[in-house]
Parts: C-alpha cells; structure tokens; sequence
C-alpha cells in the first residue's frame, strides 16, 4: 500500500473524535477495502460529490461533505463578501441514509461562518431546492441526494444564485478552494441547535412548498377533461411523495398510489434499482396498473428531478418510454398548442435524439444544444433573461425535463403535470401515448436509441476509462457497420474533424467524443458523471421501425467490440 494512503489511514485510526460507526468500520476493513477508501479523495466534480457512503476520504461521510461544504464556503465568501451572510443559503435533502444528517453538518459549517442557512424541515425535491434558492434570493444551494444512484450512495449538488448548478468553471474553483483543505477534521463547524436559536438556521416548509405549487400549476396548456384517464404513480420511496401525488388529484386527476412505494425509504427495499429508466423500477406499477385498468403509469427518482412513464400499447400492455420518447411527445405537443412568439428556444444537449431538431424545424423553433448534464440547459436560461427570447421547453434523454424556468434543474412535477395533460389530451381522441408516439414517428421518421453502460469500478475502472476514450480520440475511425462516418467532434480538444478539415467547437472542453454519420444519426462516448462507468449513447433515423432498431443493436455490437480490444 503506497505510503501516502498508509498516512491518511493512521491520520484516521488516531483522530480521537471519530464518530463511532466510522471507527468501527474503519477497524473491520481489510487491506484492499481500506487502499479503496483512502487512496483518492472523493471527487468534487462538476456535479459535486457523490459516492459510497463510508470510512475513508474516497467516501461520503460528515468530514468530507464538511470539507466539501467548507470549500463552497470560501468560494462563495471570496465572490459576496460579508453579504453573503445575509443573502444566505438554502438546504434541502433526500430520504437516503445520512442525508438529513449530512444536510444539518452542512447548515452548521455554513452557521458557524454567520451565513443564514434556511434549511427544510423535511425531505423536499430538488426542483424545489432550486427554486427556492431564486424564491429566496441567496447565494446558493445545496441539495444532499444520490439521485438514482443504489442505496450504498449518497451525494452532494451545490447550486448557485440562480438556482443551477454549478457549471465547470465555476466548479473549477470551489474544487480547488476544497483541494487546499488540507486537515478534514479542523473544518469550523457550529452547534446546530445554537445555531437554530440565534437565527442562523431557519427551517422553512409551507411558505415555500405553496409558492413553488402555485408555479408548477402555471405549467399546463389549456383544458383538458382530465378525469378520463387513470394514472398510477410510484415516487420509488423517494421525494415525490411529498407533493407529487396531491398535486395531480388537487389539480383533477384520477390518481392511484403505489402504496408501498409512497414511503420514503433510504434502501429502496421493494425495488431493484430506484430509476425511473430501468424497468425493473416499474414492476409494482404495472401489477397496480393492469389491476386498475391504467392509462399510464409514473415514476419518479428519489431527488424527484427525473420521470420515467410506461404507456399502454395496442395490446393493453404497458410499454416504458425512453427520455427521447417522452421528450418528443412533449416538445410535439408544446410545439402545437402552446402559444409562443417568434423568438422561441428549445433546449437538449448533444447525447440527445435528433428528432427534436426534425420538430424544431417544422414548427419554427430555435434548437440550441449544450453539453450533457442539465446545469448548462439552466445556465442558457440565464443568458437570455431580460431579452426578448423565450425559454420554451429544456430535456435530455436521462428523463429530465423542464417547461418552465423558474426552476433551473430538471423538475419531474412540471413534468408530470404536463405529461397528465397531454394523455388526457390524446385520450379524447381515442389515443394512447404510444400511437401518439407512432404518429410523430411515421411524421418525422423512426429515431432510435440505445445505450452501452460499461460499469468499470475503483481505480482501475477509472484508469481503463480513461485509456478507452483516449484510444477512441486517436484512432482513425471513418466507418463502422458500413455506415460512412462524415464528422468526428472531440468536446476534450474542443475540434472537429470533417472532409479532411480541422475546425473548433463552440462548447467548452468535456472528455466526449461524437461520430456523426452521413445521415445525420451518431454515436458518442462519454465517461458518467455520476457514476462509475463509460457512457456510449446511440441515435439513428430510418424509414422503419424495424430497420432502426436492427441498427442500433449493429452498431452496439460494432462498439463494445472496439471496447473489448482496447490494452
């Protein structure tokens, strides 16, 4: 075991205030668990932190969300000045295993600086959050959730003044003000319930519940019958159950509950994987749905930012939509019946189908693509704040979707509302959302996708990453299943190559690469962001269904062999 990792070890094993559970764990572990905990420190990426809950600075645990905190702290601090003490901070969590406890050490490091920290006095979505963090004018956000990561998992987003998560730049320095913290266990940290009685810390629920509610319900179209179709809706024990189900009955629908599903539940004890694009999330759902008779079926993330949704098919079966799927079901529809203006933006990001530019076209509409991760979706809202473009519609293809930008991340209640809305549209016309979905297909031609998830776990999972995209950034790739390649971007070099030309991309540097074909469709690599493992995302268009989908399980089988090769 290197030296280095051997001292942060012993730095642990003799910290004399360690908490007990952690220094129980840190006993029981052998030599590899204990390299594996200790020989990185957690990375504050551009989507904050998020890891295995655990001893170790490669963990989530109070000291490092401490440090992490810390470091937000000082980068906040270093822009305000003494108003961030009065601008303050908002802090909101999720129903996983030490997430309230990580959300009170948060508040308390913000406390003891003298910084206002309003903090929820329960679990609330992070769509709220974000909104909140606008509602209340503050510096900033942070919300404690893992998302859809497995129960072992917590996490850590910060969010700035205008409710979006931090983009690279900016996270660039918080990540370097966190890098120069040197002793995680000397972080300023207050006494919470001090803190509590000199006002520094105010829980907040209601006021801010009711006022982010009275904007969601702004979100609709027009009228729609709504009581002639019946959902079923699952919350996956996460955050959803909060609002979510209310909102749609207060608002007119016939809503069935997943009981067991409504509670939250930090080990997401009756499903597989609580991830709205995984089917297995779905399995109670569709039991209750084919007992009611169900139009729809929804399903949201634990942080309830994302909705998944299975729709009856001509068969009376219920059919998983994809993120594109759903998208364009809901860009179509927007398209149509939403009243806009000559100055209207559409925003997806480049891992997303291109039947939303086919769309954009038809109707009129301004499509402007951004890196993956939602942050830079919110941070063009920003951008055309007080000009005469409007913000129309933002999604991308991992079930992320916003109507409206008073939240600038996604919001799977606006989202949800909308979706009611266009069933209960269609159903009047006697359709389902999957020959809804047929109709635009048979309009604007079969878009298909599909994803390769190469899991690649612990440091060498990282380093053979790593040597995966490096080899596909310089290799000479002109074809692939006899599909002619037109147009090779490398987002790590900010170029392209196309007609034997070099020329350089507009979107600031990230480790992907995007091979375009001749037809327009394409594939990219791309490491997560959230998790440990490659990303290969896959769009093609063709005259048939069947013909669209033979080709992406080609070109599936073309790439992963490319993959295997690789030394």
């Amino acid at each position: 075991m290197d030296q280095l990792v051997l001292d942060k070890i012993k730095k642990w094993q003799e910290y004399p205030a360690l908490d007990q559970k952690l220094k129980e764990e840190l006993l029981s572990l052998d030599e590899d668990k204990l390299n594996d905990a200790f020989y990185t420190d957690l990375a504050f990426g551009t989507g904050g932190l998020r890891g295995v809950l655990g001893v170790g600075t490669n963990r989530m645990n109070i000291y490092t969300v401490q440090k992490a905190t810390y470091g937000f702290y000082q980068y906040l601090q270093e822009k305000y000045g003494e108003s961030l003490k009065e601008k303050g901070m908002v802090i909101s969590y999720d129903c996983r295993n030490y997430s309230y406890e990580f959300a009170c050490a948060s508040a308390a490091v913000f406390g003891a600086a003298g910084v206002k920290v309003y903090l929820f006095s329960s679990l609330r979505p992070t769509p709220e959050l974000s909104f909140a963090v606008r509602e209340l004018k503050c510096a900033g956000g942070i919300m404690i959730t893992a998302s859809h990561n497995p129960p072992e998992y917590n996490g850590y987003k910060v969010y700035d003044e205008d409710g979006c998560q931090l983009i690279p730049e900016l996270a660039d320095v918080v990540i370097d003000k966190i890098s120069k913290i040197n002793d995680l266990f000397n972080i300023p940290v207050g006494n919470f319930e001090e803190l509590k009685a000199q006002n520094l810390i105010k829980m907040i629920d209601k006021e801010i519940d009711d006022k982010y509610l009275e904007m969601v319900r702004t979100v609709p179209v027009q009228q729609v019958k709504k009581d002639n179709i019946k959902i079923v809706f699952t919350p996956l024990h996460g955050t959803a159950s909060v609002h979510l189900a209310d909102l749609l009955k207060e608002e007119g629908y016939n809503v069935v509950e997943v009981k067991e599903q409504m509670i939250p539940d930090p080990f997401f004890s009756t499903v597989k994987s609580p991830n709205p694009e995984e089917s297995t999330a779905f399995e109670y759902a569709i039991n209750l749905g084919k007992e009611v008779n169900a139009d729809i079926l929804i399903a949201t993330d634990p942080d309830a930012d994302r909705m998944g949704i299975a729709a009856k098919d001509e068969n009376g079966e219920y059919v998983l939509l994809t993120g594109n799927q759903t998208g364009a079901i809901l860009l179509n529809y927007l398209a149509k019946y939403k009243a806009h203006g000559p100055k209207v933006n559409v925003y997806n990001t480049i891992v997303t189908s291109n039947i939303a530019k086919a769309i954009c076209e038809k109707y009129g509409l301004k499509l402007v693509q951004t890196l993956t991760g939602f942050k830079f979706i919110g941070e063009q809202a920003k951008k055309i704040e007080n000009t005469d473009e409007e913000f129309f519609f933002g999604y991308e293809e991992s079930y992320g979707y916003v109507i409206k930008d008073f939240v600038r991340d996604k919001d799977s209640l606006q989202a949800t509302l909308l979706l009611a809305e266009v069933a209960s549209f269609y159903k009047e016309q006697d359709k389902t959302l999957v020959q809804v979905l047929n109709d635009i297909y048979e309009e604007f031609g079969y878009y298909q996708e599909g994803v390769l998830n190469i899991y690649l776990r612990g440091q060498e999972g990282s380093a053979r990453i790593n040597c995966i995209m490096r080899h596909f950034q310089n290799i000479e790739l002109n074809s692939i299943v006899n599909r002619n390649i037109a147009r090779v971007e490398d987002y790590d070099l900010g170029i392209y190559k196309e007609n034997g030309q070099v020329g350089k991309l507009t979107l600031p540097n990230s480790l992907v690469v995007k091979y375009i074909f001749d037809d327009g469709g394409w594939f990219v690599l791309r490491p997560s962001g959230t998790e440990p493992k490659l990303k290969v995302y896959i769009s093609i268009v063709c005259k048939t269904e069947a013909e669209s989908k033979a080709l992406v399980e080609s070109l599936k089988d073309a790439v992963s062999k490319i993959i295997d090769e690789v030394e």
